[in-house]
């Protein structure tokens, strides 16, 4: 017999090689049909695979994030069963799950799939997936695994062999198809009744511009086709929110070619909400006794490498900038933290005087993949709300709760009321990924273990999450069409005062390293904006909107103009943004044209309004508000 510990920490013993099936059926039959996959001892597995040690047991279904991977990595699985029964002599590359759906690189010789033939796909799925095929895992030898392939003539499976080793190799096999495949995988096909195909995409294989170009297949698959029918509506929705239409619409950026791919320009309207931001967070800054720096684009090599930066970061970095002094290199800064790190070393510290806050919206570059690049939220030059806290051990927790009331703040402030924290720790089994001693780790780790326990967040704790140099708190958020981002971050770190030796003098007359706390509430002000934007649908708070009003002239008679402009002078003195629409079109056309643009009021001004020295007000999205007092309307915006 075995012991298995369930999630509630009731354990129960089963036979020796009993499944997590088999429990999931003590259990109940309604759960057993649900059942997807297995945590077992914290590691996903078949739900079929016999356990044959004591052992905990989490069984994973359509509601786990683990248990949606499972069950698209074999939707990928079924797709590609699907390409070889219509495309004969295919070659399959890479087929993964990712956060929606799942994908397949495949290499269709002289075929070639468009957008068209994903219906034909689809409908081979579905007559696959009714069959109900088990999906079977076997250990296959290297040899025999190596066989398969060449008989098979597909040098994309034979070169991920050659990575593996002997006795680590396992084929999936389902209907008349087998793949090379780690796993785990659903129990079997006829759980996925619902598919949709969504797009043909180019990918070179393993990401090698010098490798061929395979053709990358998307799709999405659910249990349920009703749930198939509103993540479609809610694609067709976010489409309507993309950041980058908004974008346009509203005036707010735009890229160009002959400035270089990634490096947003921020037009009069944007800059106003980028400013407005920046503000706020300023604000809030001065009242906890941050200090704003200013630091270079750019610094020298040797600075990143004391950092650790050009080691983990080099590859992705711009490169070097040659100086015409030999052997003098200059990188665009990949990070402000060294900088940082060098104000903090300029003067010597009391303990009297930490902890030392240092503030910069500082810009910063990393050289992006072409392919990865994606409006604001994927830029090669954006500009993080930084700041570094140097701090006594005794002082992190304290400093770690203050930033963690920053970002409550200001998520509340933009309206984001669904989100999470996620502690991101270094994966034990891959520490050669991080800078720093064990000890160190050890002490950063359990600093924000307990700091956010102490402040009650809700948190899930994930491995491997964290920066190179320490671990982190990252914010989740869940925007109004329920997708997750990750925002805010706030990291402990022992390393960097150690590799720049950092010190102060303590209460003892004795040198100490100070900690070095960052956080960035926003994360990246581009970032920042393009999920407030997708989340709002660009309707933003009105103390963000770059233009609050829109004063619609129905009339060019001289009385109207001049009413108009005073107007708009006494809304000018009174902090509120806004512009006159004097262009020669009906009432009608100017309050769509405004409502198109997402203005949230409208002052609509004519003979009528001159005369009772009132303006009529609408308001998006809620129409007539009334006649007011260009002080009273003021005063409500003010307010708003």
């Amino acid at each position: 017999m075995i012991n298995i510990t369930l999630p509630d920490g009731s354990i129960k013993q089963y036979p020796k090689g009993s499944s997590a099936m088999d429990v999931a059926l003590t259990i109940s039959e309604g759960l057993a049909r649900n059942v997807l996959s297995a945590k077992v001892d914290g590691e996903v597995w078949d739900a079929s695979r016999p356990i044959n040690h004591d052992a905990t047991l989490h069984l994973l279904t359509w509601r786990d994030t683990e248990g949606k991977s499972t069950f698209w990595h074999s939707s990928a699985h079924l797709m590609a069963e699907a390409l070889e029964a219509l495309y004969p002599g295919v070659k399959f590359g890479i087929g993964p799950p990712i956060e929606n759906g799942f994908y397949y690189d495949v290499d269709l010789g002289e075929n070639h799939i468009s957008v068209t033939d994903l219906p034909a796909i689809e409908n081979k799925m579905k007559e696959l997936a009714r069959e109900k095929n088990t999906y079977v895992r076997t250990e296959v030898g290297k040899a025999d695994a190596i066989a398969f392939f060449k008989e098979k003539d597909d040098q994309y499976k034979l070169e991920l062999l050659e990575d593996l080793e002997d006795g680590t190799i396992t084929f999936y096999q389902q209907g008349n198809f087998t793949d090379l495949c780690r796993g785990p995988h659903i129990p079997s096909t006829g759980v996925i009744k619902a598919i949709k195909l969504t797009k043909v995409a180019g990918a070179f294989w393993r990401g090698d511009d010098s490798n061929p170009m395979l053709t990358r297949i998307y799709g999405i698959t659910f249990p349920k086709q009703k749930e198939l029918t509103e993540y479609l509506e809610m694609v067709e929705e976010a489409k309507k929110r993309d950041h980058r239409k908004l974008g346009q619409e509203l005036e707010l950026f735009m890229f160009s070619d002959q400035v270089g791919a990634g490096l947003p320009i921020w037009l009069p309207n944007g800059t106003a909400l980028y400013n407005r931001l920046q503000n706020f967070m300023r604000q809030e800054q001065v009242k906890r006794g941050y200090q704003e720096v200013i630091t270079p684009h750019i610094g020298k090599r040797e600075l990143y490498e004391t950092s650790g930066h050009w080691e983990k970061y080099g590859e992705d970095s711009f490169q070097p900038i040659q100086t015409p002094r030999e052997g003098e290199e200059f990188l665009l800064k990949p990070m402000n933290c060294p900088h940082h790190c060098e104000i903090y070393a300029n003067r010597p510290h009391s303990y009297k005087e930490l902890p030392l806050r240092i503030a910069e919206f500082g810009t910063v570059y990393r050289y992006e993949q072409s392919g990865e690049l994606h409006g604001l939220s994927r830029v090669r030059g954006f500009t993080q709300d930084d700041a570094h806290i140097f701090c006594t051990p005794e002082q992190v927790k304290q400093e770690f709760l203050d930033v963690i009331d920053i970002v409550e703040l200001v998520l509340s402030k933009l309206g984001f009321e669904d989100w999470s924290a996620q502690i991101s720790l270094r994966d034990p089994e891959t520490k050669d990924k991080y800078i720093g001693s064990d000890e160190n780790w050890d002490i950063a780790e359990a600093a924000i273990i307990e700091a956010a326990g102490e402040s009650g967040l809700e948190t899930t704790t994930v491995l491997g999450e964290a920066a190179f140099y320490g671990p982190k708190l990252d914010f989740m958020i869940k925007d109004a069409l329920g997708r997750s981002w990750q925002m805010g971050t706030i990291q402990v770190d022992y390393n960097l005062p150690e590799r720049f030796k950092l010190e102060y003098i303590g209460a003892d007359n004795q040198p100490h390293r100070p900690v070095m706390i960052h956080r960035a509430p926003f994360g990246s002000m581009e970032r920042f904006i393009s999920i407030l934007l997708e989340h709002t649908g660009g309707h933003l708070p009105l103390w963000l909107a770059p233009e609050q009003y829109a004063l619609l002239q129905i009339s060019d008679k001289p009385k109207v103009v001049a009413f108009c402009q005073n107007v708009k002078a006494q809304l000018v003195a009174m902090d509120v943004r806004g512009y006159i629409d004097e262009r020669n079109e009906t009432v009608g056309r100017k309050i769509r044209d405004t409502e198109l643009k997402k203005v949230p009021y409208m002052l609509i001004v004519g003979d009528k309004e001159v005369e009772s020295g009132l303006v009529a007000v609408r308001r998006q999205g809620q129409g007539d508000q009334g006649a007011m007092s260009v002080e009273d309307f003021g005063r409500l915006v003010g307010e708003g």
